[in-house]
């Protein structure tokens, strides 16, 4: 665990795996396999869409959920904002790997949280910190720079000066499955290693929240136009667009904060973060990943609820968009507007002029009507 000796939360749930497997197979009929040793097992597989490509995917040979690839490009990205070079992706992922399975968790060992299991009562910040994956990828890094020569350290040994955990030599294994997962997100040439003092860790933390947060601070460039939601709305049939869409519009209201990802306060990705993952569908942390989460749709004329719109916004460009909403249907957006303004509705015909990427998360079983009728 980070900040401490401890083991982490994998040992706890190793000894409630190993209690199953002493239960007797009679019990319902129903056979209990044997823990191997690696919890990969009971935590790796495909359990869930969205991310990139959707569902799990296979890479290297293991398999891994949309959740734990998101976790894995969002590090990524991360490292590659503070240009820091490949190894520190690999030594991000491959702790965080052993920590969490690549599972944003909201427990573990005392009050161990995240994807790094990090500690708030040992001063890795709170323990709505520590649960942000950008945030807590950043507090690894600031630590990991901080250490001389950490880039040539053996396997492991560098992760394990950061997080002092009771068990040592888990990290070291898994950074070759680390380094597989590393070489699918990162995109361009390598960055050279820093130099020893590490930086200003503000700056670079900084520089972290704006790629994976939403990055333009500058909010939308479409013309303040409130809308209302129009009478007889309906929240679309299907179960998840049904969950993110509601969740986005009980944020009406809520202050624009940049880089903020709720329970009170959003950016614009944020917002479209926290209310996919009310629906159970984890997406990237920010217009950076956003862009390519799910697949793309054609034009306006396809555009269901629930799905990610896209536009320039008042620092991006068609090619880079820096600001997004939720089409909710009935001809309406919601959208965190900018730092004066908070969340609002929008229409989307203001939109349609400036909309430069669709992206569908989950697909309806039935599609629904073109936006303007009654039931779309």
């Amino acid at each position: 665990m980070s900040g401490s000796s401890k083991g982490t939360v994998w040992s706890m749930v190793a000894v409630a795996l190993t209690a199953l497997v002493i239960m007797p197979a009679a019990m319902g009929g129903i056979a209990v396999l044997a823990v191997s040793g690696s919890l990969g097992i009971a935590f790796g597989g495909c359990h869930g869409d969205g991310g990139p490509g959707g569902g799990g995917q296979q890479v290297g040979d293991q398999q891994w959920s949309g959740e734990q690839m998101t976790n894995a490009q969002t590090i990524t990205s991360v490292v590659q904002q503070r240009h820091l070079p490949k190894p520190a992706a690999v030594l991000a992922i491959s702790t965080a790997i052993v920590e969490s399975r690549l599972i944003n968790v909201h427990y573990g060992d005392r009050d161990s949280l995240g994807l790094f299991q990090q500690r708030p009562s040992m001063g890795w910040g709170s323990p709505e910190d520590v649960t942000n994956p950008v945030y807590a990828t950043g507090k690894f890094l600031d630590h990991l720079v901080e250490l001389e020569g950490w880039h040539t350290m053996p396997p492991g040994v560098a992760q394990q000066k950061v997080q002092a955990s009771a068990f040592p030599d888990r990290y070291a294994p898994q950074e070759q499955p680390a380094s597989q997962l590393m070489d699918k997100f990162w995109t361009g040439p390598d960055n050279p290693v820093p130099p020893p003092s590490g930086g200003d860790t503000a700056q670079q933390a900084s520089a972290s929240q704006s790629a994976l947060g939403c990055p333009d601070q500058g909010g939308s460039n479409i013309p303040l136009d409130p809308a209302k939601l129009p009478p007889g709305f309906q929240l679309p049939s299907g179960p998840k667009q049904r969950a993110a869409v509601e969740f986005a519009l009980s944020k009406l209201g809520a202050p624009y904060v940049w880089g903020a990802k709720g329970p009170d306060a959003f950016d614009c990705s944020g917002l479209m973060q926290a209310a996919w993952a009310r629906a159970g569908v984890p997406i990237s942390a920010g217009t950076y990943g956003q862009k390519d989460d799910g697949r793309a749709v054609g034009s306006l004329a396809e555009i269901q609820p629930g799905d990610l719109v896209f536009i320039p916004g008042s620092l991006g460009s068609p090619a880079d968009p820096r600001h997004v909403g939720m089409y909710a249907g009935h001809g309406v957006i919601v959208n965190a507007y900018d730092s004066s303004t908070g969340v609002i509705l929008e229409r989307l015909d203001a939109w349609a002029p400036q909309v430069v990427s669709i992206r569908r998360i989950a697909e309806l079983t039935t599609p629904p009507p073109p936006h303007g009728s009654p039931q779309a």
